[in-house]
């Protein structure tokens, strides 16, 4: 398979054994009562495997609607993937998942969402700072009109959260003009990376009218916990939610899906300079 024959939102790599584990949301209908994920196996991030279902929703009682935004993260000699479910108050929360393998198969790690389970919320990611594991994610905008960034302490096992969440920011920070049609400030897809001159950033998406796109965004402390400066981003031809990652030959890179549209997404790949004062695609 290639990139094109992939329809996936969402996607996210993690390069392991010398080889690329692509993932990301089915999209048929978002994500919605898809039934779990699969996973891509290649070397050179044009060609791909045949998809390997690593996560089956139905079986445990999370295919009740939406299976959003998986993300494969190696933590303390396991795989874990992040993702979004709805739980049965109908709220969005994110998941843990648990696998010896980056082919699965997964199984529920946390006994619930990691998220507040009165919120709305999604699209959580994992970043260890000073030897603590922490969850970032998204307040959703369909709950509180003004969309957030925040994090949250987990515990060592990654089984539940270690306190209360923390605002990052607000989707109204965003670069430009943010608001939807609805008049709400989008946030999703929060990825985070260290690069040179230890600057910490932050990749995310907003959608406003003039289409998706993928924000970027630096901490003046250092820290998670910010506070975080908006910058120009990285991308805004009608594409988001995406990630960075190590290539096979060490280069930076960024993979997020486009167009925006339901049913004709697909991964597609970028080189990624890093200056120590921004992020940007160089091809």
């Amino acid at each position: 398979m290639t990139n094109q024959d992939i329809n996936i939102r969402d996607p996210f790599v993690l390069t392991e054994n010398g080889k690329y584990y692509l993932c990301g949301t089915r999209a048929k209908h978002f994500g919605i009562g898809t039934g779990g994920f699969d996973v891509y196996v290649g070397t050179d991030l044009e060609n791909w495997s045949d998809p390997i279902p690593v996560f089956d929703s139905e079986q445990f009682g999370l295919n009740r609607s939406c299976n959003w935004a998986p993300e494969i993260h190696k933590y303390n000699g396991q795989y874990y993937i992040f993702a979004t479910f709805e739980q049965e108050n109908d709220n969005r929360g994110t998941w843990s998942l648990v696998a010896d393998s980056p082919e699965g198969p997964f199984v529920p790690n946390s006994d619930g969402p990691l998220t507040p389970p009165e919120w709305f919320s999604l699209d959580g990611t994992l970043w260890v700072e000073d030897g603590k594991p922490y969850l970032v994610f998204c307040h959703e905008h369909v709950q509180i009109t003004n969309g957030t960034v925040c994090c949250v302490e987990l515990t060592a096992d990654l089984k539940k959260a270690a306190g209360e969440p923390t605002l990052l920011f607000y989707g109204s920070e965003a670069y430009g003009v943010p608001k939807n049609e609805e008049n709400h400030y989008v946030t999703d897809g929060p990825f985070l990376y260290r690069g040179e001159n230890d600057r910490l950033y932050m990749i995310w998406s907003t959608c406003p009218p003039e289409g998706y796109y993928q924000g970027l965004c630096v901490s003046e402390s250092g820290s998670v916990k910010g506070p975080w400066k908006q910058l120009p981003p990285l991308y805004i031809k009608d594409g988001g939610h995406g990630m960075l990652f190590r290539g096979l030959d060490g280069g930076l890179r960024l993979t997020l899906h486009t167009p925006n549209e339901s049913e004709k997404e697909h991964p597609v790949f970028f080189r990624v300079a890093d200056n120590g004062e921004r992020l940007d695609i160089t091809e």
